[in-house]
């Protein structure tokens, strides 16, 4: 069952319907869904679908050929004595004469790329002198290196800059369509699927929702035999090298240490070298840089890293420091010893994510036409779970609580003492909110000034 993604579809589909040829790169992290997306784009279109390894160049030039000639119905291609994609793209262009729009998709193109540097350049000049005119061909370019696409195909230094008719950068599924995956869960295990998951396809279709999630837990993650539980290490080492630096900045930033002193204090790596490894965890979109939200140029210093992946900040979080434990004591006992205490806790991080997540769709309900950004703030004295800066002269802050609430009257007060702490120097109107799990009502209040 294909779930979501239905604005990428449309737009693919209106592309592909115009009267002009396409140019459109498509990209984002691993295990995103960005070539579930396409397949289901392609259907019974005629195309070219080729996926890109680490492999010599003359190898994929020889299977690119033999998917050509079974798309286009040319057995001869595959015969072709091409050394060149230049020679290779000549071949298939005056194959694909037909009026019907045809697609090639070079998916995983940043493997062809390190096989053959050339390879956009020769792109550039069969779109400029050829394809572009042509009116009848649609080319897809796919990379799970966000960092690369940026920069070889959409970078103004690329051969390709500018030549593109429209981009899709496919991000992990918000909650609310992530949640479609557990239609029969209940909304709070809809939620911790999501804290663990993500918005990640793959990940969430592991998690089975005739069992509990801890349950999942235990089988799919913890137990050594389970799906995810070397995914992880598998994605850092397709993607870099050097791996085990990498590990102990994750590790630091999983355990709340955000800041480069303090990352670079808890891994070892000296601060000053710090920065290529969290540019390129960085780049494939694993971990992200946050400051406090107040309209203002922040502090450097204030500047934090996080997780931004569910998946790695739980397993760098409870499954990587464990691994000994987990393999020779098992994954019930493991759960219940050494990570079950700490996940209310850790859940509530989550649900601070989750609710700055949620405030552009009450923002939406609530017809708020201005335009805003979303996040939070804390400095020495003070953490704001939610900030909702707005450009109508209107600051929300927020806070959020996933365990229960004995007192209301002292959240209250806890949140008015957080507003006087905020440093509010645009002097906006102040919106109180308090996110809780679970309310007599939606599950989310506003509390009026």
């Amino acid at each position: 069952m294909f779930i979501g993604r239905k604005s990428e579809l449309s737009f693919l589909e209106a592309s592909y319907a115009e009267d002009d040829s396409a140019f459109i790169p498509v990209y984002g992290r691993r295990r995103v869904g960005k070539s579930e997306l396409i397949l289901k784009f392609l259907g019974a279109k005629p195309g070219i679908y080729y996926l890109g390894k680490i492999a010599p160049a003359a190898l994929q030039i020889r299977e690119f050929l033999q998917e050509a000639a079974r798309a286009l119905d040319e057995p001869l291609l595959s015969l072709l004595a091409a050394s060149s994609w230049h020679e290779v793209f000549e071949a298939v262009t005056k194959k694909c004469s037909s009026q019907q729009k045809f697609i090639i998709t070079l998916d995983e193109f940043q493997w062809m790329v390190a096989a053959s540097p050339e390879l956009p350049s020769v792109i550039q000049e069969f779109w400029d002198r050829y394809w572009r005119k042509s009116g009848n061909l649609m080319l897809i370019l796919c990379g799970s290196y966000i960092g690369f696409m940026e920069r070889e195909v959409l970078g103004r230094k690329s051969p390709l800059f500018g030549r593109r008719t429209g981009q899709i950068l496919l991000r992990p599924f918000s909650y609310v369509e992530a949640a479609e995956f557990h239609p029969r869960w209940s909304l709070i295990n809809r939620a911790l699927a999501y804290f663990i998951c993500g918005g990640i396809p793959l990940y969430l279709r592991f998690f089975n929702q005739a069992c509990s999630v801890y349950r999942n837990i235990e089988e799919k993650i913890l137990d050594e035999f389970g799906p995810l539980f070397r995914e992880p290490d598998f994605l850092l080492r397709e993607e870099l090298r050097d791996v085990e630096k990498y590990y102990a900045v994750l590790t630091a930033v999983a355990a709340g240490y955000g800041s480069n002193r303090d990352i670079a204090l808890q891994s070892g790596i000296p601060e000053r070298s710090l920065h290529y490894y969290t540019q390129q965890l960085r780049n494939i979109g694993y971990i992200g840089r946050r400051q406090p939200l107040t309209g203002n140029k922040a502090n450097p210093r204030q500047v934090r890293y996080v997780l931004q992946d569910p998946l790695l900040r739980f397993w760098f979080r409870f499954v990587f420091p464990n691994l000994s434990f987990i393999q020779q004591m098992g994954p019930q006992r493991a759960l219940r010893d050494r990570i079950r205490t700490d996940l209310d806790s850790y859940f509530g991080s989550c649900f601070e994510s989750l609710c700055r997540e949620a405030l552009p769709l009450i923002y939406e309900r609530e017809g708020v036409n201005a335009s805003f950004d979303v996040g939070e703030y804390w400095d020495k004295k003070v953490q704001i779970d939610v900030v909702g800066f707005r450009d109508d002269h209107w600051t929300d802050l927020g806070e959020c609580k996933w365990g229960g609430v004995k007192s209301y009257k002292q959240l209250l007060g806890d949140l008015e003492r957080k507003v006087r702490a905020y440093p509010n120097t645009r002097g906006a109107t102040i919106g109180k909110r308090v996110f809780l799990k679970k309310n007599r009502a939606s599950g989310c209040g506003t509390v009026p000034v």
